[in-house]
């Protein structure tokens, strides 16, 4: 087999690796096999966690500029100075802060 030299501050250890066969039972991993909830939740549906997160963000920021955008319009229908002219009258209207906040 091959040497394997570990160091720390104190010590040193010289390991000999005589087999590189996968342990039969999960138990004998020394501990790095997790079956926790979330560990076999992720393995399981991990990916389609991601799509699910990805897809309603996605609505949130596009639900987001939509309502922004219809205050503005509601502004320049009642007269009020655009926001690109000066004006901060979006700023006293609820459905541009709703479109900020979402």
């Amino acid at each position: 087999g091959s040497l394997i030299t570990l160091s720390c501050l104190s010590h040193r250890v010289v390991c000999q690796v005589i087999s590189s066969d996968v342990p039969a039972d999960p138990a004998q991993d020394n501990g790095t096999s997790d079956s926790s909830w979330i560990t076999r939740l992720e393995n399981s549906y991990g990916f389609y966690i991601g799509l699910g997160l990805a897809v309603f963000s996605s609505f949130l920021i596009g639900s987001s500029i939509i309502l922004k955008k219809k205050g503005l319009l509601r502004l320049v229908e009642k007269g009020g100075t655009r926001a690109g002219d000066g004006g901060h009258g979006y700023l006293k209207d609820w459905l541009w802060w709703a479109g900020l906040l979402t």
